[in-house]
């Protein structure tokens, strides 16, 4: 299940028809039905608009993430700056754009996000990993035992680890390296189950500490 939510029914309509034939979608107006629907029903993927009376601030992304870890989020809203849209994806979103994006691109952005990656401009990857990487090189103690499994990847993994460390999503590798772009999501679930993360960002975030350390 696909859930859109947004307290504009123009915009559910508009995100309705752009989604259709992608699987079942769950239109919500309201932040509890959200919650409770991240909590009951494990959604494949939220869709939320950041218009939506309580859940427009940091904290409460880190709440609705912990509700349901598994199900990636992804913010739309009106322009926002550079500096909030970093700090969305250091709260865990996987995906950002504009909440009037072309139906088109939307449905890339959900496709994408449904594979493991994330939709983020490459003019703030590099960043966002700096500054994450900070946070993440003062827990060296609980990464540990990470960097150790990094040993039981087979060479083909550390390949497409090291190209996801660079910021290349799965359609970039899967042509760099010849391979389809669905050989490399089992490679890289494969990758996540190894070294016991849930995202190619905490992958990204692993391998710059290993290199700075």
């Amino acid at each position: 299940m696909i859930v859109l939510a947004s307290p504009s029914p123009e915009t559910l309509s508009r995100w309705e028809w752009a989604l259709h034939g992608l699987g079942p979608l769950r239109m919500i107006d309201n932040a509890d039905a959200v919650r409770a629907c991240l909590l009951r029903e494990r959604p494949q993927i939220l869709l939320l608009d950041l218009d939506l009376p309580g859940t427009d601030n940091p904290k409460s992304l880190v709440y609705l993430r912990n509700l349901s870890p598994a199900t990636p989020i992804v913010v739309l809203s009106r322009p926002i700056t550079e500096q909030m849209e970093l700090e969305i994806f250091k709260m865990g979103v996987q995906g950002y754009c504009s909440r009037d994006i072309d139906p088109q691109l939307l449905k890339r952005v959900v496709i994408a996000v449904q594979l493991g990656e994330l939709w983020i401009r490459r003019s703030l990857m590099s960043r966002l990993l700096n500054e994450l990487g900070v946070r993440f090189k003062g827990a060296e103690h609980a990464e540990r035992a990470v960097f150790g499994r990094l040993a039981f990847l087979t060479a083909r993994e550390h390949e497409i680890a090291a190209l996801v460390g660079r910021g290349g999503s799965n359609k970039q590798i899967a042509r760099q390296l010849d391979i389809t772009e669905r050989t490399v999501k089992a490679h890289l679930t494969e990758i996540f189950r190894k070294l016991g993360i849930a995202d190619r960002l905490k992958l990204a975030l692993l391998l710059a500490g290993r290199n700075n350390s």
